[in-house]
């Protein structure tokens, strides 16, 4: 006989998935039925909340709301929220809204757990209930986050890095590949740390090597990386392993000099210009994704030019651009934010229109090529798949006619590409 239904909705971002799925798959344990979203008849619901910038903050308490409001009409009987805006603002929250039957923080698992009755499992890795589809999941490999970059909460939020054990991560992987996952995605707050809290060394690239030499999966992807004192070993591994991908998630934030020492970001720009080079120099093929902020306070025209500079001369594959946000206790808060908003807004639609041609030129160069595609979802009239330089939901798409060929969902499949767009190629298979 089942127990409670309990249903989580995940704001954020990967790592608050991870989780949410992980929470879950002890409530299974102890014969609860679980799912992700809101869904009808569920008793108790979870919002797992993102405490980061003010959009994220924004969503977390509409999706509070749509679920005291779901519980007014009987479609739930309890509302419990977790995650980081809660643990941010625990006591604002509690104040400001009674009618949440509990607040978690963070890293508070075994407390959900003892309220909802379940008692908390410790043994053999007890699965996670995934929310993605059944061939790819993230594989989160630390807590938290050491860096002082001074625009960032999640060390306030999330605590100091904590590297979790090769051991524990290498059980969680099996677990992973046995439910027939075939891309792994690491992810932490920064995956370069690894190990330095542990070991007081870098470890990142012994705990791939291990993924690596394991063949539990045939693509291995990177998230996150940090540009400050990069391992260049790192580098040399991906470009010999095959199951490791060409695909560098290094979010750089800028380029000037002054707004990077300000930042606290730990390098600056000819050593940044430096390690594009030598990416670009082992590995040639890779996929580049970053990330910049403009408006970050004082930002002057001829910086914001700078970086426009800089990105039209190093083509990045894949950018996003996002506007400063303050973040109260952070060292960038004590600076006057003193771009206007619609100027911050402006500078972001400028620098995307650049990249999107560079994106769009490379997208085309690509036509005629044959690449291996993972299909991920059927929609309407097309099979969605990803080139091994593309990550789930941040990424270009491959597009094949459904009524061209019958294709399985989590196979890989040679394609031929013969358009292309902005976001997307269009392709058909390649008959053996």
């Amino acid at each position: 006989m089942a127990k409670n239904k309990v249903r989580i909705v995940t704001l954020g971002c990967a790592k608050n998935q991870v989780d949410s799925e992980r929470l879950l798959g002890r409530l299974v344990q102890g014969g609860f039925d679980v799912g992700h979203g809101l869904g009808r008849g569920a008793d108790i619901l979870i919002v797992n909340t993102c405490g980061f910038i003010g959009d994220a903050k924004a969503e977390s308490i509409d999706a509070i709301m749509e679920a005291l409001q779901a519980r007014e009409q009987g479609k739930i009987k309890q509302v419990i929220v977790m995650g980081c805006l809660a643990q941010r603002y625990m006591d604002e929250l509690k104040s400001e809204i009674p009618e949440v039957d509990a607040w978690f923080g963070v890293n508070d698992e075994e407390k959900i757990l003892k309220l909802l009755g379940n008692p908390y499992y410790k043994g053999p890795f007890p699965g996670r209930q995934l929310a993605s589809p059944s061939h790819y999941a993230y594989l989160k490999i630390a807590e938290g986050c050491s860096r002082q970059c001074s625009f960032c909460a999640i060390p306030s939020i999330r605590g100091k890095h904590i590297s979790r054990p090769v051991s524990d991560i290498m059980e969680e992987a099996e677990w992973l590949a046995q439910k027939g996952v075939k891309e792994i995605l690491l992810i932490s707050q920064d995956l370069t740390w690894y190990g330095i809290d542990s070991h007081g060394k870098p470890m990142i690239t012994e705990l791939v090597k291990t993924l690596s030499d394991s063949n539990l999966f045939p693509w291995i992807r990177l998230h996150y990386l940090f540009p400050a004192a990069f391992p260049d070993d790192l580098l040399e591994l991906m470009a010999v392993r095959n199951n490791i991908l060409p695909y560098i998630d290094i979010p750089l934030q800028h380029i000037s000099d002054r707004i990077l020492k300000s930042m606290r970001r730990g390098i600056g720009k000819n050593e940044t210009v430096k390690l594009i080079q030598r990416f670009r120099e082992v590995l040639p093929q890779a996929a580049i994704r970053t990330g910049f902020i403009v408006g970050y306070p004082g930002e002057t025209e001829q910086e914001f030019n700078e970086l426009i500079e800089f990105v039209e001369q190093q083509r990045f594959e894949r950018v996003g651009v996002f506007t400063y946000s303050e973040e109260e206790n952070t060292p960038a808060a004590q600076l006057a934010d003193d771009i206007p908003e619609d100027l911050k807004k402006e500078r972001a639609r400028r620098l995307m229109e650049i990249q999107s041609e560079i994106s769009l030129e490379k997208n085309i160069s690509l036509i005629g090529n044959e690449m291996q595609v993972l299909i991920d979802k059927k929609e309407a009239q097309w099979f969605v798949g990803r080139t091994m330089f593309d990550s789930p939901e941040v990424d270009n798409e491959v597009l094949i006619p459904s009524d061209s060929s019958n294709l399985m969902i989590g196979n890989f499949y040679q394609v031929r590409i013969e358009k292309a767009d902005l976001y997307e190629l269009y392709g058909s298979i390649v008959k053996p």
